[in-house]
């Protein structure tokens, strides 16, 4: 991962993306390896200031406000009380939250509690963010508003590793991106490279109950495929699931 790049690690359900950040982060004892951040070791207990983790399932039903919430957050970082207090109404505006700030968290919408939780990561300024399935069970217009935020962050000069399982997220936010298959990493690069290796047009064919499909570098080339065959046929453009089911053999459900 290198310093100022969004990199997600893409795979389904129990591919391994959790136990990988935990390690990274220092929840979960690694059995082999090194692990360094900003070349420290993890066991370092200077890597925990230059970390921010937001975990996938996190209880926030909590009467706190999301400013008091914010501050605790930073006292516990050994921040001052002025510190803490300035540092988190400017979180709370940059994430458009401004208006809930004064509100229990317990009260706050799935949407504005991911929110939350990820300026909460972000109060004491670590220089790498661990965001493990942020936006996963929200729905596709809050998830865009996370999106949102998350890209705000990481062009603020913030490092940020991302776990996820829709493809889309992977595709729109990544510098990078790995797949991750039964604790595998099966192949990296940019969105862009790993589209372009397969080819730029895909084919999907549906014939007699199957379906299948074929890429091509051209839309000609595609079209030339296509004549004179019977099914349904459709051409498209070539996404990243088509790369993460070539190189992994599976479909992200």
């Amino acid at each position: 991962m290198e310093e100022g790049e969004l990199f997600s690690l893409l795979g389904p359900n129990g591919a391994g993306k959790t136990t990988t950040i935990r390690i990274l982060t220092g929840l979960t004892r690694k059995t082999s390896g090194d692990v360094k951040i900003m070349g420290k070791d993890i066991g370092d207990k200077e890597v925990r200031k230059l970390v921010g983790y937001v975990p996938q399932v996190v209880n926030l039903d909590t009467d706190l406000s999301i400013l008091e919430n914010l501050v605790i957050h930073g006292l516990l970082y050994e921040m001052s009380y002025r510190e803490a207090k300035k540092r988190a109404l400017e979180l709370i505006e940059f994430a458009g939250l401004w208006e809930k700030k004064d509100t229990p968290v317990r009260n706050l919408s799935g949407g504005q509690k991911r929110r939350a939780l990820i300026i909460r990561a972000l109060l004491h300024k670590p220089r790498v963010l661990f965001l493990d399935e942020p936006t996963v069970g929200l729905d596709p217009s809050i998830r865009r508003k996370i999106w949102a935020l998350i890209k705000g962050v990481q062009s603020n000069g913030t490092t940020v590793f991302l776990t996820t399982h829709y493809i889309e997220e992977a595709e729109f936010l990544s510098s990078r991106v790995s797949f991750i298959d039964e604790g595998r990493i099966v192949r990296t690069g940019t969105p862009e490279e790993l589209i372009e290796e397969i080819g730029e047009w895909a084919v999907d064919v549906f014939r007699d109950g199957d379906f299948s499909s074929h890429y091509f570098r051209t839309r000609d080339e595609a079209k030339m495929f296509i004549m004179g065959m019977s099914g349904d046929v459709r051409i498209r453009r070539v996404n990243l699931e088509d790369a993460f089911i070539k190189y992994t053999g599976k479909k992200i459900e």
